[in-house]
């Protein structure tokens, strides 16, 4: 669950210090916002552990558009509150699960295999960290796009880092 909360920690980076109107903004060649990769992010976390995982939340059609944009009346505090809402229920759910083995239906959807009926708890959890990781990186080029900071800048200003490769002098443990 830390490396799950590593790669969210990493996401919510790309927006740190942004206004409502620069988490809209869709400054590259995607119609991609900062705001609407954290506010996917945190639905498909909620629709994954919530929903398939723990059957906690009604079915519902999702609109992929909207899902990737923040509309009128959302904000990136409201956003960005939401996903910390959606990693705590993460958290007490997948602490309630004794055996991350335990099947989960796979969802009908086109971009999955048809022959495959069940997942693990971990393979989904794995689906999880991938699919924030990967709107990691997109995040991390719709921010350089709009104003030229990347994810170390980012993480240094987040954490109040003294200096921003101060990372890179620290030694790490090989076991």
């Amino acid at each position: 669950m830390a490396y799950l909360a590593q790669q969210r920690l990493a996401l919510r980076a790309t927006v740190h210090g942004l206004t409502d109107e620069q988490a809209r903004a869709k400054p590259s060649a995607s119609s991609l916002s900062l705001g609407g990769l954290i506010k996917h992010a945190a639905v498909c976390e909620r629709g994954w552990v919530a929903g398939i995982i723990a059957n906690r939340l009604p079915e519902t059609e999702r609109d992929w558009v909207t899902e990737f944009q923040l509309q009128e009346g959302e904000t990136l505090e409201g956003i960005l509150a939401f996903y910390d809402e959606v990693a705590q229920e993460t958290e007490a759910i997948i602490a309630e699960i004794p055996d991350l083995g335990q099947e989960v239906p796979v969802p009908p959807a086109p971009w999955y295999p048809k022959n495959v009926k069940f997942w693990s708890v971990r393979w989904v959890l794995l689906h999880v960290i991938e699919e924030i990781s990967r709107h990691g990186g997109h995040a991390d080029i719709v921010r350089e796009s709009l104003d030229g900071k990347t994810w170390y800048e980012l993480m240094a200003a987040a954490e109040g880092w003294d200096d921003v490769y101060a990372w890179a002098s620290r030694e790490i443990p090989l076991s």
